[in-house]
């Protein structure tokens, strides 16, 4: 039972109250803005990679990184945006040719850096892509003393993505592209064909399309070799 003045009591629960709804509606509306620019940067992402002619595509992911990198800064404190803008460094990366490759490596540097980041603040963000694409790029870069790459971590990092994302498209077809280069063909074969029966990304129909001729193209790599 309430005694004495309780009017400054209840006026004080219920501006708390108040204040309270406002900041969950403000974290939700924040969660809201970030949903939407990594689903404009994942299809973004996609169009360039899979729908752009080659010639443009340097040009065209050199825009994206920059747009991402603006979203690393507005969520400074969230691990999807560090993913993104590395996975979208080493895409740019990935198209510089002839005597761009110097830079390219330091590009790649840049994107592992972000990726490292984005570990420490949430290594489970994307269905674990962090690991996917550090893994892809350890068997991809060159090793010491021109860059970082290592088959050892590229492994490492790989089945750390696919006990994250066991079923998962992308770290399916990571690791069957690194058996390849390691000679393990059945191995990698099975990993092919489960990237293969993926289940499908309902909101990335353009990268799961490019993604599936990447993994026939692969099989039939494996399949030659077995």
């Amino acid at each position: 039972m309430l005694t004495g003045n309780t009017k400054p009591v209840i006026s004080f629960i219920t501006l708390l109250g108040t204040m309270l709804a406002m900041l969950w509606m403000t974290a939700s509306q924040a969660d809201d803005n970030l949903d939407q620019a990594i689903h404009n940067l994942q299809h973004e992402w996609g169009v360039i990679k899979y729908q752009t002619e080659q010639d443009k595509r340097q040009e065209h992911f050199k825009i994206l990184a920059e747009q991402a990198h603006q979203v690393s800064e507005q969520f400074p404190d969230r691990a999807e945006p560090l993913v993104w803008e590395g996975i979208i460094l080493s895409s740019y990366a990935g198209e510089l040719r002839g005597l761009s490759k110097m830079k390219a490596l330091s590009i790649v540097k840049q994107a592992r850096n972000l990726l490292l980041q984005a570990e420490k603040i949430d290594p489970n963000a994307l269905h674990g892509s962090v690991y996917t694409t550090l893994g892809s790029l350890h068997y991809q870069v060159p090793g010491w003393p021109l860059s970082f790459g290592s088959d050892k971590k590229a492994r490492e990092y790989l089945e750390k993505a696919l006990a994250i994302n066991g079923d998962g498209i992308d770290p399916n077809y990571f690791y069957g592209d690194y058996l390849i280069k390691q000679h393990e063909y059945k191995e990698a074969l099975a990993a092919l064909n489960k990237a293969l029966n993926a289940p499908p990304r309902i909101d990335r129909p353009v990268a799961d399309a490019g993604r599936h001729k990447e993994i026939e193209e692969k099989i039939a790599e494996a399949k030659r070799h077995i």
